[in-house]
């Protein structure tokens, strides 16, 4: 992604301040990031392609319709990122669309079409580079380096680059260049902060919006929480991901991290690692992801190497609602089946929204 215009980066500096100055609880201090040289500045947040919105202070209100109750949702595509896997875990990779079902709050709908795991994907990974996950850092960043380069496709795939501490920053813009992710990696500075982890995965749900293809989240992390806003909820990050289109994967790194740190190949049970753990289990089930929590060198390997296999074996389907919904968002469930194939796993996103957002 390029430079923007002064103009442009202005405003989004001002929208950034009125948010921040939202905030309850907390004060936190102003980032001030050093500037890196990889293919042109990093940023702390900056969605791709995308038309800045109004200011909130000055909002224009839109015209209502004709009735004030109920408003016909226009007829955009839901895309559901499937996998499927038989009773020995194994992905199963030859079904058609006449092979499965998609229910939508219960009830049987029409599948739109059918793809394979050719789509383009659109990914972010955010790392956490907060001074909770010191210890194993240097290992995750040569993994998450391999990661990319098994996972993009020349001319197909991007990717982009966020860390998180006590703010997030794109380190990488999308880019299908492996050694700019690479180098991204490598200008890591030390890990220190606290960890604002559920606004970063906000953040690069919002920027992961404009970008055509699957968008794909992949959190590397011990998924603990010490600095986000108060009034960010474990329930607001997964509307935002699921408004935006985003499939959660997670490499837990708590256990790496306390293996590495006692040579004990157990995981530590105080409470806040056990949030911690059932908060990006949510995420990625909601999603239709995954979360793996790798013990040693191998597994975190393993970890990366499957997600990457997982997206090279996926089902999209497409889906395009017809229903009527109050201005409210209303979240519509969704449930994918295989007919006829006792044995077959499911996992794909449990819902999507309508109405406005």
């Amino acid at each position: 992604m390029g430079i923007r215009p002064a103009i442009y980066t202005l405003a989004l500096i001002v929208c950034v301040a009125a948010a921040a100055n939202a905030q309850s609880g907390r004060t936190k201090p102003t980032p001030t990031p050093t500037p890196k040289k990889i293919d042109g500045p990093s940023v702390i947040f900056m969605p791709p392609e995308v038309t800045l919105p109004a200011s909130k202070a000055t909002p224009t209100p839109s015209p209502k319709p004709p009735n004030d109750d109920v408003i016909k949702v226009d007829s955009v595509l839901i895309p559901i990122p499937a996998s499927v896997t038989d009773e020995n875990g194994r992905a199963v990779t030859t079904l058609t669309l006449k092979d499965l079902e998609l229910k939508i709050d219960g009830k049987l709908v029409e599948i739109s079409d059918l793809a394979r795991s050719e789509t383009p994907i659109r990914l972010a990974m955010l790392f956490d580079n907060s001074s909770s996950v010191l210890i194993a850092r240097e290992f995750e960043k040569q993994a998450a380096v391999g990661f990319f380069r098994r996972v993009l496709r020349p001319d197909r795939d991007k990717a982009a680059l966020f860390s998180v501490a006590d703010y997030t920053r794109l380190e990488q813009p999308l880019t299908s260049d492996v050694s700019l992710l690479t180098q991204a990696i490598e200008m890591f500075p030390p890990p220190k902060g606290a960890t604002a982890l559920l606004d970063g995965i906000i953040q690069v749900a919002e920027y992961l919006r404009a970008a055509n293809g699957r968008r794909v989240v992949v959190i590397v992390s011990d998924g603990e929480d010490t600095y986000s806003d108060l009034k960010t909820t474990l329930e607001g990050v997964v509307r935002a991901l699921q408004i935006n289109d985003c499939q959660v994967f997670v490499v837990k790194t708590k256990d790496f991290e306390n293996f590495k740190r006692t040579g004990v190949r157990s995981g530590n049970a105080n409470i806040r690692a056990l949030t911690a753990e059932r908060r990006m289990i949510e995420l990625a089930e909601q999603t239709g992801g995954a979360v793996y929590s790798p013990i040693d060198e191998q597994e975190m390997r393993q970890a990366f190497d499957r997600i990457a296999a997982e997206l090279s074996q996926q089902y999209i389907l497409s889906y395009y609602p017809d229903e009527e919904a109050s201005h409210a968002a209303v979240l519509k469930t969704i449930s994918v089946g295989v007919k006829n194939k006792p044995g077959m796993t499911v996992r794909a996103r449990k819902g999507y929204y309508v109405g406005k957002k």
